[in-house]
C-alpha cells in the first residue's frame, strides 16, 4: 500500500496540470472576441455625418452662396485730352466713385456728372448730352455726344496745373459760370480752352495763371476764384 503513494501523487498532479491547461485554452478565445474601442467609434454619429475630402480630412458641405463683391472704385484720377474730329478739349476727374467731366471747343461746351465703378465712367450732361469712358492704363478712352454731334477721345492722365477748373458766382442778379480745361503740349507749355456764361449769355473768359491756375480772375466785371476739382466736385453731385 505504501508503494502506491508516489504513483497516486503523480497521477493527481497530472490531472491538475491537465485541468489548468484546458482552462487556459478556453479562456483565450473569450479575450479575443471582446469589442474594441475602434469598432465602437466606427458607429458613432460624428463619423457618420462627416464626409471625407480627397485629402483625407473631413469636409462639411454648405449651400450658402458667397456674398457679391462691389466693383472697385478709382480713388482719384484726372484726365485731359483732345476730342477727335472736333478740335475741342475734354477733361474727366474721378474722386472715390464720383465723376465729373467738361467738354469745350470755344464755341459750345457741356458739363457732365455721374459715377465710376470698375474702370467705367458714365456721365450725363444737359438734355441728351452723354459721356462714357473706360479708365485704365494711364488714360481715358470713350465717346461723348453734345448738341447733335458725337465724337470719340483719348485723354491721358494729367496732374496740376493741367486738368479741370470751374468758377461760379452771382453777378448783378444772374448766375455766372465759367469752366477751363488745360492740357500739356507735347513740346512744352499748355493748351487751354474755356467758356463763361452770365445767365444765358456767353461772355469773354480770361486765361488762367500759368503757374497758379486758382489765382482770382475777372469775368464779366466780377472777380471770381477758379477752383480745381477737389473744390467743386461735391457741389456738382
Amino acid at each position: 500500500m505504501s508503494r502506491l503513494g508516489p504513483f497516486i501523487t503523480l497521477a493527481a498532479g497530472a490531472v491538475l496540470a491537465a485541468g489548468l491547461g484546458v482552462a487556459s485554452v478556453t479562456a483565450a478565445p473569450a479575450a479575443d472576441t471582446a469589442p474594441t474601442t475602434d469598432t465602437a467609434a466606427a458607429g458613432s454619429p460624428t463619423e457618420a455625418a462627416a464626409t471625407p475630402s480627397p485629402s483625407g480630412s473631413p469636409s462639411v458641405s454648405s449651400s450658402a452662396s458667397p456674398a457679391p463683391t462691389e466693383a472697385a472704385k478709382i480713388p482719384k484720377a484726372d484726365y485731359g485730352g483732345y476730342v477727335k474730329g472736333n478740335g475741342g478739349l475734354i477733361a474727366i476727374s474721378v474722386r472715390d466713385g464720383k465723376a465729373v467731366g467738361y467738354f469745350c471747343d470755344g464755341r459750345s461746351e457741356a458739363w457732365f456728372k455721374g459715377g465710376e465703378a470698375g474702370g467705367k465712367a458714365v456721365l450725363k450732361g444737359p438734355g441728351t448730352a452723354r459721356l462714357t469712358a473706360t479708365l485704365g492704363g494711364g488714360r481715358a478712352r470713350g465717346s461723348l455726344s453734345v448738341g447733335g454731334g458725337r465724337w470719340t477721345f483719348t485723354a491721358p492722365a494729367v496732374v496740376r496745373p493741367s486738368g479741370l477748373y470751374r468758377a461760379t458766382a452771382q453777378v448783378r442778379g444772374a448766375k455766372l459760370r465759367a469752366g477751363w480745361i488745360r492740357v500739356p503740349r507735347p513740346g512744352g507749355g499748355y493748351d487751354q480752352v474755356g467758356a463763361a456764361f452770365l445767365g444765358q449769355d456767353q461772355v469773354e473768359i480770361p486765361r488762367l495763371d500759368a503757374g497758379r491756375p486758382t489765382t482770382p480772375v475777372t469775368v464779366a466785371g466780377a472777380t471770381v476764384l477758379p477752383k480745381d476739382v477737389d473744390g467743386f466736385i461735391e457741389e456738382m453731385q
